[in-house]
């Protein structure tokens, strides 16, 4: 009987495990995770997990995995892959053979440099253990200081002054979002975080970090500190690929994947933060994407390229972010716009279109309460897939709908 093994017990690879019996596979399916939980969404860690400290949302239960013949081993993870013999060596001793195999082996969070050793008042968010013990330590006037002014960082110091924590967040580059948000957004962004009373400072050089038994500190190279309770780095991710790397699998900032998620090894797939893959909404450009539901689309994209269907990747880049009342939407990517259009929403929300040199529309990002961008984002992002050059004027002006641009 075929078996299918799926390395990386997380989003995607629960996704692709179900649509596997979803397309009418039925053979063994064997899911491998390194985690002591089962799989579960990790957005909330810094939102609504954080804030009320209940037990992570799973992707499904464990009766759900029984009922449709998935065998998840956490716990457990991979040692080795043996792309010739067709064997995972796992870390309690068994070699598992496999027909096909799927890596979705995610990211981990980037270290701050020259720090080493385990410390426990200078943390990084990524499991639900780490959101645990960060929030032990979030109680009212508490000092948290947080390293790195991106999506995880934000929505981190969102959720701290709710929980009447003070917040201080230490950016290096010269404004907060600085990867894949436009100015205005960011601008948006940081007036928000400012009127709870976070303290924001960008453009800072950091020397060092240091704990000690009183607390933790931020030595600037201007010979300043910052002492705080509790210091969170949050300054990027990086792909887990040392397991293809060693199995001797081509590697470009992640796993290289073609167009069907296939890695260098005919019978390995590979899907998610974990992997890199061309998009031909942007000139084949390579992209690697650390998203909800990248990860999410790329598992059922998975699924069906295992069982043959030879699917190429056609989703637009879309992300999210929840922050106080706001919500943050981009979809597509923007750099190398040549021309931005404004156009303003209800209740003070606004959406960014950005044109290439030839007029087409290649991305959107929006920013307002609640869901006020929602419906025009995804507009844009149909708009984005059709490779539409849609009129500047129309897209700036807020009486003609998006829906008669795309009908158009």
């Amino acid at each position: 009987m075929t078996q299918i093994v799926i390395i990386g017990a997380g989003e995607c690879g629960a996704r692709a495990a179900f649509a596997l019996r979803e397309k009418g596979f039925a053979g063994k399916i064997m899911f491998i995770g390194a985690e002591d939980h089962l799989p579960y969404e990790r957005p909330p860690l810094s939102k609504d997990a954080l804030l009320q400290g209940h037990a992570p949302k799973l992707v499904s239960e464990a009766e759900r995995y029984e009922a449709a013949g998935i065998t998840v081993l956490t716990g457990i993870s991979a040692e080795s892959i043996d792309p010739a013999a067709k064997v995972v060596r796992l870390s309690d001793g068994r070699s598992q053979p496999y027909d096909q195999l799927l890596l979705t082996t995610g990211a981990r969070p980037r270290p701050f440099p020259g720090l080493s050793g385990a410390c426990q008042r200078i943390r990084t968010l990524r499991t639900h253990g780490d959101a645990v013990a960060i929030r032990a330590a979030l109680q009212p006037g508490r000092h948290l200081a947080i390293i790195g002014g991106g999506f995880i960082g934000l929505e981190l110091a969102a959720a701290a002054r709710k929980l009447g924590a003070r917040v201080t967040l230490v950016e290096g580059l010269p404004r907060i979002l600085s990867r894949g948000v436009p100015e205005e957004l960011a601008a948006v962004v940081a007036e928000r975080h400012k009127a709870e009373g976070v303290e924001i400072h960008c453009g800072a050089k950091i020397r060092s970090l240091q704990e000690d038994s009183e607390g933790v500190s931020v030595l600037f190279e201007d010979d300043s500190t910052l002492d705080a309770d509790l210091i969170v780095v949050g300054i990027g991710a990086i792909p887990n690929v040392e397991l293809a790397r060693d199995a001797g699998l081509a590697i470009d900032n992640g796993i290289a994947v073609d167009t069907h998620l296939r890695t260098s090894a005919p019978d390995i797939f590979a899907a998610g933060d974990c992997c890199s893959f061309p998009l031909a909404h942007y000139a084949g450009r390579r992209l690697r994407l650390e998203a909800w539901r990248n990860a999410q689309e790329q598992g059922q994209l998975a699924a069906a390229n295992l069982l043959g269907a030879g699917e190429a990747i056609t989703a637009v880049p879309w992300f999210w972010s929840d922050q106080y009342d706001l919500t943050l939407q981009i979809a597509g990517i923007a750099d190398g716009a040549a021309q931005t259009v404004r156009r303003e929403v209800a209740d003070g929300a606004f959406i960014l279109f950005h044109l290439d040199a030839g007029g087409r529309l290649i991305a959107a990002s929006g920013i307002g309460p609640g869901n006020t961008v929602a419906r025009d984002i995804r507009l844009a992002e149909m708009m984005i897939a059709a490779g539409i050059h849609p009129d500047p004027a129309a897209l700036a002006a807020p009486a003609i709908k998006l829906k008669t641009l795309l009908a158009a």
